[in-house]
């Protein structure tokens, strides 16, 4: 019985170590427009996707559109959001986090344009010093074009992506463990009340 678990989560971890290749076209505006395929095994498998959207919004889901951009979060909820970014130890840990992530994935032809605002000033602010330095190094990036700005003025969310990308699956669960396992990200945790005390 040992020796058949063993066997199985070697055969696991050599499946996890075989590259996935996920080509993606997306576009954001009043709604969701994509075309994502999953290519694994050297494209011996391809798979499209399903649209994130499930159905077209109906009429009604149209009226009440423009509302639902305006409903606020509680201000202690706020509080607590941008009350972890502002610690140090866990901004620096998450930056490292989105480094470690582009570094580990294969780029090829990467293009992306966003621009977000949360329609208050000092919101949006609070939001681009955390997102604006990461949008800097994206920028300078030589494999990929990237573009993220803020609107200060509008609640805003656009998006305009296209490109391939092509990762190990074990290497980005390492990854994703190291991260929730590191001090830092536990303290911001608790700080936005997502851990106990």
């Amino acid at each position: 019985m040992l020796t058949g678990a063993a066997a199985f989560l070697l055969l696991l971890i050599a499946l996890l170590a075989i590259p996935v290749t996920l080509r993606f076209q997306l576009s954001w505006r009043q709604g969701l427009r994509d075309d994502v395929r999953l290519q694994w095994a050297f494209g011996l498998v391809s798979v499209r996707i399903p649209s994130f959207q499930s159905k077209a919004p109906s009429p009604q889901g149209k009226e009440r559109e423009p509302g639902v951009g305006r409903v606020k979060p509680p201000s202690r909820q706020k509080r607590n959001f941008f009350g972890a970014f502002r610690q140090k130890r866990f901004r620096r840990r998450i930056i490292r986090f989105v480094g470690d992530l582009w570094r580990a994935v294969h780029k090829d032809n990467i293009d992306l344009r966003v621009r977000v605002g949360l329609g208050d000033p000092a919101e949006t602010g609070q939001l681009w010093a955390l997102v604006g330095p990461v949008a800097g190094l994206l920028a300078t990036i030589r494999d990929a074009s990237i573009r993220i700005e803020p609107d200060f003025f509008d609640a805003t969310f656009e998006l305009d992506s296209s490109g391939s990308i092509r990762l190990i699956p074990l290497q980005m669960i390492y990854l994703t463990l190291a991260l929730l396992l590191s001090p830092p990200v536990w303290q911001g945790m608790r700080q936005l009340g997502l851990a106990g005390r």
